[in-house]
């Protein structure tokens, strides 16, 4: 898997919006991090730019997300936010350009339409925190940002949990936010999970609709050769009058139960105040054991 170059004080990072409209004061305390972190900034055209929900229409944000992988100064393009959106605009990229001058992109969410369509090309990217709402966000997520940017030794180590599988696994770390990866089946950008690592996670669902999802992935053989599965926070579940019966992870367990892989739950990283960034395409070492997770890159 092709790695882009590890971002130098002095480079430049593009902010962009692929989904959901944003504001130029939303993005304040990330603009003041960028600086501390000793970058250049360009702001596109899609941030304040607005059509109903979006950061301006389709054709605008594609541009705008263009521009930004065409230019050769521009080092790294971090998302501004999620939503949805993006993938009424990936068939609108040309990453001709990027193939040749691969750089970082950056974000979560609704992003995971980017990290999976860049994934089929055979690029890594960077999974994590957006500019919106960094400044709620922990210490240990922003400093997870600039560690992989710049290419630092990272890690994540955490305490285990009880519903956790044991073992060990290696290989690629794909995946993203559930909903997205599902919306993504049968579709050019639909990634491919064997012998890798799979990381998942998702905010505001129905539990039926997350057992209705995995078994989804589950049909389309997401699982079969899977070496591992990560699962980040499922924030904010929702249920019906008459109860589905399950947990989140209760429902993972069943879905994954005619398999062998390690699974580890409540990573840091997805829909919540610790989210920390995970290189997707990276060959990673998974560690579960009954007293703590490390996942090391």
């Amino acid at each position: 898997m092709n790695q882009p170059k590890f971002l130098q004080k002095g480079d430049t990072i593009a902010i962009v919006s692929t989904a959901r409209k944003v504001s130029l004061s939303e993005l304040k305390p990330a603009l003041e991090i960028i600086k501390k972190w000793k970058l250049n900034v360009v702001i596109g055209k899609s941030i304040e730019a607005e059509e109903d929900q979006f950061a301006g229409s389709d054709e605008l944000r594609a541009s705008d997300f263009q521009e930004m992988l065409d230019n050769p100064k521009v080092k790294a393009i971090w998302c501004a936010r999620g939503g949805y959106g993006t993938v009424r605009m990936i068939d609108k990229l040309d990453f001709t350009e990027f193939k040749k001058h691969p750089k970082w992109i950056v974000g979560y969410s609704d992003v995971t339409v980017l990290h999976s369509q860049i994934h089929t090309l055979g690029f890594q990217t960077l999974h994590a925190q957006m500019p919106v709402a960094i400044e709620t966000k922990t210490e240990a997520t922003v400093n997870s940002i600039y560690n992989t940017l710049f290419g630092m030794e990272y890690s994540i180590t955490i305490t285990s949990e009880k519903n956790n599988r044991t073992g060990i696994a290696s290989g690629q770390l794909v995946g993203g936010n559930l909903s997205i990866l599902y919306s993504l089946c049968g579709s050019p950008s639909a990634i491919n999970t064997d012998g890798k690592i799979l990381f998942i996670e998702d905010l505001d669902e129905y539990l039926y609709h997350i057992d209705r999802m995995l078994q989804n992935l589950k049909r389309n053989g997401m699982f079969a050769n899977l070496k591992g599965l990560i699962v980040g926070e499922m924030t904010q579940m929702h249920d019906n009058d008459i109860p589905f019966g399950k947990t989140a992870e209760e429902i993972i367990l069943e879905v994954c139960k005619d398999y062998s892989f390690p699974i580890a739950f409540n990573f840091p990283a997805g829909h919540l105040e610790d989210n920390r960034a995970l290189v997707f395409g990276n060959k990673v070492k998974l560690v579960i054991d009954n007293n703590d997770v490390n996942l090391s890159f």
